[in-house]
């Protein structure tokens, strides 16, 4: 296998079958053969390195902690050690691939009749006050559905086309493998937009429960922003070769609470378990699980190098993972477990907002941070977290005042009025002026001492993080 794509080039791999010439897939083995190709090449483009100042060569590879810089080394190594997995990936895709073939041109049929024009999948709200969708009760609805969707453009139109019939603001993010979206408005609009979409034949699948629920409103969001992606949650790894149907197993949030429970009072007797957040260093430092491990990683597309870096931690172990609403712990666990090194993968269901829904004063303390201009709700009064300045307990995030930075910072009123306003000393020694402007007239990001003396990719151990 690895012989025969030492030289292939990934990016100018074609479709060998069109789609006017639909072959019989269940009959020829030609299909599979050029599906494991592509699935194998892209597995091996996967582990390319990007030239850095630090990495000058055009050519590394990374993987199962090992570097490589012959493609025929990497594709040896890819061959022999996950040969399972580019199998699996293979059959799945083809599985897609058969779905599509069958149901392409009826959905091209479907989206030109009139019986499923966008606009038959716009509520009717004649029956709403006229201030209906602006005044009145608000809140914020968090979300995701996977799901193949044939056309993700129809789908973005249709969202953009609801949330503004709905006076809704927000971000939702639509891809060939589903939806994942955050939106406010009145609980007028909310509900009617829970309604449309649970109407939609696509996404019917979605229960009433499956939309997290806050207090807040159009105003938590500055406009709305709706798209299409290659991921409904970017974690920069393909969905065509990592699937969220590998994920770990889902826990109820009663399950997942005896689980940890049993872990934090095993924990002194070397518990083979690890409870693992798969969010950013910001959101854990103001909320978290008791005797979590949490990667000190700034973005969630940093967490597939995290776990590569780290194998020996999860090596043999139980692992209990949780996010905010869930939708990362579907990428990050079937990431997880396609390094194959964990006795058991699990996930809480509905992430810890479902968590705290049920047991506000359970195992997770701390505020819930959101993506939001709220920045995090409350489900109790717990605060794990300190002022960056004084030390005093804080857990209300603020942007750095500075122009070119545009990081979270922990400053209590106090010492916001006397003037401490920045991230860190760097950014606060910096006055507000358009030298902090780059020549496109966009603002620099991220240079100050926070993020230069962070490393992208910890190294963690068990003792360091609870």
């Amino acid at each position: 296998m690895a012989s025969v794509l030492v030289d292939l080039d990934v990016e100018s791999l074609a479709p060998e079958v069109h789609k006017d010439d639909k072959p019989d897939f269940s009959a020829t083995r030609k299909l599979y053969s050029y599906v494991k190709k592509r699935t194998f090449a892209a597995f091996v483009a996967s582990k390319k390195v990007p030239p850095t100042c630090e990495n000058t060569s055009p050519d590394l590879w990374h993987c199962c902690g090992q570097s490589f810089i012959e493609p025929s080394s990497v594709h040896k190594h890819v061959a022999n050690t996950h040969a399972s997995e580019i199998h699996q990936l293979t059959t799945e895709t083809l599985d897609v691939m058969l779905l599509q073939a069958h149901s392409e041109d009826s959905m091209e049929e479907a989206i030109n009749d009139e019986s499923t024009d966008i606009s038959s999948w716009i509520p009717d709200t004649s029956h709403v006050p006229e201030d209906g969708l602006i005044k009145g009760p608000g809140e914020v609805l968090l979300y995701y559905c996977y799901c193949h969707l044939n056309d993700p453009r129809v789908i973005c139109q249709w969202q953009k086309e609801l949330c503004s019939k709905l006076q809704l603001t927000g971000k939702v993010r639509v891809a060939t493998e589903g939806i994942n979206g955050t939106v406010g408005g009145t609980k007028t609009a909310t509900n009617l937009y829970i309604k449309a979409m649970r109407s939609h034949p696509t996404f019917k699948i979605m229960q009433v429960q499956d939309f997290k629920k806050s207090e807040g409103g159009a105003e938590c969001f500055s406009d709305l922003k709706v798209g299409v992606y290659k991921e409904i949650v970017p974690m920069g790894v393909d969905p065509d070769i990592l699937s969220h149907r590998l994920a770990g197993i889902h826990l109820e949030p009663e399950e997942f609470h005896k689980e940890v429970k049993a872990f934090v009072e095993n924990q002194s007797s070397n518990s083979d378990t690890i409870l693992l957040d798969c969010r950013n260093f910001y959101e854990s430092k103001i909320g978290q699980f008791n005797q979590c491990l949490a990667p000190n990683i700034r973005k969630f597309s940093y967490f597939p190098d995290y776990v590569d870096e780290n194998l020996d931690l999860f090596r043999d172990k139980k692992v209990l993972m949780y996010c905010t609403g869930g939708i990362r712990c579907e990428r990050g666990s079937a990431y997880l477990r396609s390094k194959k090194v964990c006795k058991e993968v699990y996930q809480l269901k509905g992430g810890i907002h479902k968590y705290l829904e049920q047991f506000p004063d359970g195992f997770y303390h701390g505020k819930l941070f959101v993506f939001d201009e709220r920045y995090a709700i409350a489900f109790n009064k717990d605060i794990i977290s300190e002022c960056r300045y004084c030390s005093c307990p804080w857990d209300q995030y603020q942007l750095c005042s500075t122009d070119f930075c545009c990081q979270l910072v922990l400053s209590c009123t106090t010492c916001r009025e006397s003037g401490l306003t920045a991230c860190c000393p760097v950014c606060q020694a910096k006055e507000q002026n358009h030298s902090d402007v780059s020549s496109d007239g966009l603002p620099h990001r991220e240079e100050c001492e926070c993020t230069m003396s962070r490393p992208r990719i910890p190294k963690d151990t068990l003792t360091n993080s609870s």
